[in-house]
């Protein structure tokens, strides 16, 4: 599909352009020799890291950070499609290609006349238009990478169970399961114990996804804001002549909230 009119860009795309060619340059015979050496694998873990590092940014909200962040992301994605031109498999422009046509047959609300109410009836029909360019509904995690965080991994599971209409009709009915299983782990013994947590956490999961929520990004910034609160907790214990592995629950607790109060 072509799209007429401007690149709606700083430079009309001519960057990118750039960016390609720097980097076909840099996987020349005469090029660099360690862009040389890499491979699909070898590149794998350097696309863990930017993807992590992007995040943190994001939750930074440090503009140049992000940037920079994306820019190396980007890297990785021009450095693998060159790897596989070279190999005459597929290039770069096969990969924004395939992209385009995967955007506008997954937005006909957008680029057809599908009337939609609102963004979670889009992720809905995303997964059904997702499910028949693979010819039919496929198992509700197949091909969900296991690897994936649990929590992005039980959204994304979430999210195509929806697609095939099993969602909960609304945030109240999604809050009501959650309380149920936590009364339900609350009374678990040992064994099934682990059980009832799992059932616990994906509840929270369609909680967050019926808020419009993501789990994910949620828990890692509860987990930034957790440490922060609880180095201000050691401080403020130390001004005091106190050992942190000394204080009983109670002060630990007081000096917490006081820690809390001060940073917010």
């Amino acid at each position: 599909m072509r799209l007429d009119g401007p690149v709606p860009s700083s430079h009309g795309g001519r960057d990118v352009l750039d960016l390609i060619r720097v980097q076909a340059r840099l996987r020349a015979e005469d090029g660099c020799p360690w862009d040389r050496e890499q491979t699909h694998a070898s590149l794998g873990r350097h696309l863990l890291e930017e993807t992590h590092e992007l995040l943190e940014a994001i939750d930074a909200e440090d503009d140049d950070a992000i940037r920079d962040e994306l820019g190396d992301l980007l890297l990785q994605v021009t450095f693998h499609a060159q790897i596989a031109a070279e190999a005459g498999r597929f290039d770069v422009d096969d990969v924004a290609a395939g992209l385009v046509a995967k955007l506008v047959h997954r937005h006909p609300h957008v680029f057809g006349d599908t009337e939609v109410a609102d963004a979670g009836e889009v992720l809905v029909n995303w997964e059904r238009l997702k499910a028949e360019e693979t010819g039919g509904r496929r198992g509700v995690d197949e091909a969900i990478p296991a690897s994936l965080p649990a929590l992005a991994r039980a959204a994304k599971v979430q999210r195509r169970a929806a697609g095939w209409g099993f969602a909960w009709p609304s945030v109240d009915h999604a809050l009501a399961k959650a309380r149920e299983e936590l009364d339900e782990l609350a009374g678990a013994d040992d064994d099934h114990a682990e059980e009832e947590l799992g059932d616990v956490l994906l509840a929270i999961v369609a909680l967050a996804r019926a808020r419009d929520l993501d789990a994910e990004t949620a828990l890692r910034q509860a987990i930034g804001k957790f440490a922060a609160r609880f180095e201000a907790t050691a401080a403020l214990a130390a001004a005091r002549g106190l050992e942190m592995e000394d204080l009983d629950p109670d002060t630990m607790l007081a000096l917490y909230e006081e820690a809390k109060r001060a940073g917010g």
